[in-house]
């Protein structure tokens, strides 16, 4: 389906000729919040000083000390990080403010803005990295990765360096990228300064003694800096710390709780409950921009609380100390302690406590897709009501993982909504042999009524943005609930007036139950806000289609469109659709664009590095 471009919007008055103007926009497109002060910072030091005057490169106060152009990278620290959902990058950030205000000269860089060149001329490094899903690397640092385990890669015989990963033990390949990294620098002849941490979703368990050890080494490897660092006046005033964050939530009201899918209104579809949430943000301060995240801190139901209770026959009002803070375990249970997921820790644990030899096996290395189906399909709950063990409600407490924030993309624009953040949320429930079964954040939403408040803070992703320039292009490929950010792709692109076309592509099993937003796509494509839209709806038919087959369809005017300037994103499940997509957008380049197999991953691989191509996938 198409419709006609938008107009474009006046211009804006500027004192840059056009082409100027085209490498500036070139020149800022998908660079990060850092990126972008340092260069305000640079462009105003140069009109302090002179035009021209190159000498005058300036550091915005608000981004971490970037070392003067003479600093021998012998008396440097580099921090690099690679972040998917913003963990990595706030504990990067975290480090290098403590080094700068330990006087030493230090640089932070996303992986992707790290230049590989110089990696032979390192001298102390500190990489920062999580892992996704089954083991893959965070989309910002899959061409480090890529180079540090190519022939490309040099000798680091006078390199120095440690590697915190984060991940999920809930999966199988817990912290492999950063286990992955840390071996490999010590296969190039590095040297390690101290072990590699290996942190959970609890991460400060491991994370705050690793930084401050990271720290340490550095004072001692390097001499407080004596460089003088420019100060400016920035381009506009510094934004305020947000009073509200992951560790101070905002109580947001509910405004509207509203099924997007009818519970059993197909029998085909029967336990299907996706939801359209509206949260008020007024007088939290707080501020986002398309392909943000909305942070929730869930509960765990009642009725699951109680069935743990229940099963280990523990006093849910016995009073638990633990880590300086002493509650009734039934709080503990419900308000910090994570029921929904199992973790590798835990199961161990149990298998100890039940003397299982069955989950003694499933713990080996040769049981590994056994384990990866347990993790998949199972609770806390399920794990104790079949496996009989004794737990003191202390050991319960210690044993299980402390509860943490779960994240939901943005599908709103502020630009139209105001004060508001709406969600798109896939309610968990299912029966299993042992009784119902939750998702905790997305029960507590589902079941919640309007009114009610619910602790939130928003997580920034700088990666995943609309186009600065509003002329290009937007190719948006979004199945489920993965369509939830471009729902405030398009308000966004709408409220600025981008004159660049935008292109859905959506996928379901069942068009009559499951196209979300069907009658907001439907008036944005007539009124020519949306002007190409792709469905899939996998079983309508006898053979099942997705996504990835209209990528395939479609790959003449994809290939087009990237040609033409188009940015290319992609939002959902990590599992299996975001590999799929992968792979088809690798043949469609190939086949249109004349390119062999790994001609079409430079392809895709420049688009990223470009900021042209970016996925939020879960």
């Amino acid at each position: 389906m198409s419709a006609p471009a938008l107009s474009a919007p006046p211009s804006l008055a500027t004192p840059l000729p056009a082409d100027r103007l085209d490498s500036l926009v070139r020149l800022t497109e998908g660079l990060d919040h850092n990126s972008l002060w340092w260069l305000s910072g640079y462009a105003a030091g140069l009109a302090r000083a002179g035009a021209g005057n190159v000498a005058a490169l300036a550091v915005p106060a608000s981004a971490p000390a970037v070392a003067a152009p003479e600093a021998r990278t012998n008396e440097r620290l580099s921090i690099v990080y690679g972040s998917q959902t913003g963990n990595a990058k706030r504990l990067a950030e975290q480090l290098a403010g403590q080094a700068e205000a330990a006087g030493l000269n230090v640089r932070l860089l996303r992986a992707d803005a790290y230049p590989t060149r110089e990696l032979k001329n390192e001298r102390l490094l500190y990489v920062v990295i999580s892992t996704q899903g089954d083991g893959d690397p965070p989309d910002d640092s899959r061409g480090l990765i890529d180079f540090i385990a190519g022939k490309r890669a040099p000798e680091l015989k006078g390199l120095n360096f440690a590697v915190l990963g984060l991940g999920d033990s809930s999966y199988p390949d817990f912290c492999s990228i950063g286990q992955k990294v840390d071996a490999r620098l010590g296969e190039l002849g590095a040297t390690r300064l101290f072990a590699r941490g290996d942190a959970d979703l609890d991460f400060e368990t491991v994370s705050t003694p690793w930084l401050q050890q990271a720290l340490n080494q550095a004072k001692e490897a390097l001499k407080p800096a004596a460089t003088h660092l420019a100060t400016v006046t920035p381009l506009r005033p510094l934004a305020a710390a947000p009073a509200f964050h992951r560790d101070a939530p905002f109580a947001a009201e509910l405004l509207s709780n509203q099924r997007l899918i009818a519970r059993g209104s197909d029998r085909v579809v029967p336990d299907k409950d996706i939801r359209h949430i509206e949260i008020s943000l007024e007088g939290s301060g707080l501020h986002y921009q398309p392909g943000d995240s909305l942070g929730i801190w869930p509960r765990n139901p009642p009725a699951l609380v109680e069935a743990v209770l229940s099963t280990l026959e523990l006093d849910g009002n016995a009073g638990v100390e633990h880590g300086g803070q002493s509650l009734p375990l039934r709080q503990w249970l419900s308000e910090k302690r994570e029921l929904t997921k199992l973790a590798r820790p835990f199961i161990a644990s149990h298998a100890a406590h039940a003397r299982s030899d069955e989950l003694n096996r499933l713990l080996a290395p040769d049981h590994a897709a056994q384990f990866a189906e347990l993790l998949a399909t199972s609770q806390v709950i399920d794990l104790l009501q079949r496996y009989d063990g004794q737990w003191s409600a202390e050991e319960l407490v210690a044993a299980l993982r402390p509860l943490t924030p779960r994240m939901y993309s943005i599908a709103s624009s502020q630009k139209l909504v105001g004060d508001e953040a709406h969600l798109t949320v896939a309610h968990v429930e299912y029966q299993s042999a042992g009784g119902t079964r939750w998702g905790a954040a997305s029960h507590l939403l589902a079941s919640a009524d309007e009114g009610e408040r619910l602790p939130v803070f928003i997580e920034h992703n700088d990666r995943f943005r609309v186009p600065a320039d509003g002329s290009r292009d937007v190719i948006m490929i979004g199945p489920g609930t993965g369509v939830a950010p471009f729902r405030g792709f398009v308000q966004e692109r709408v409220a600025d007036g981008a004159s660049g076309r935008n292109w859905l592509l959506f996928g379901n099993p069942h068009f009559r139950t499951d196209f979300l937003y069907q009658v907001e796509w439907q008036a944005a494509l007539k009124a020519g806000q949306l002007h190409k839209l792709d469905l899939a709806f996998s079983r309508d038919q006898a053979q099942k289609v997705y996504v990835q087959h209209r990528l395939g369809e479609q790959g003449r005017d994809l290939y087009d469109w990237l040609e033409g300037g188009a940015h290319l994103y992609v939002c959902g499940d990590a599992s299996r659709m975001a590999k799929d997509v992968h792979a088809a957008l690798l043949a469609a380049i190939a086949k249109h664009g004349g390119k062999d197999e790994e001609g079409a991953e430079d392809y895709l691989n420049e688009l990223q590095r470009q900021g042209r191509y970016a996925r939020d996938v879960y």
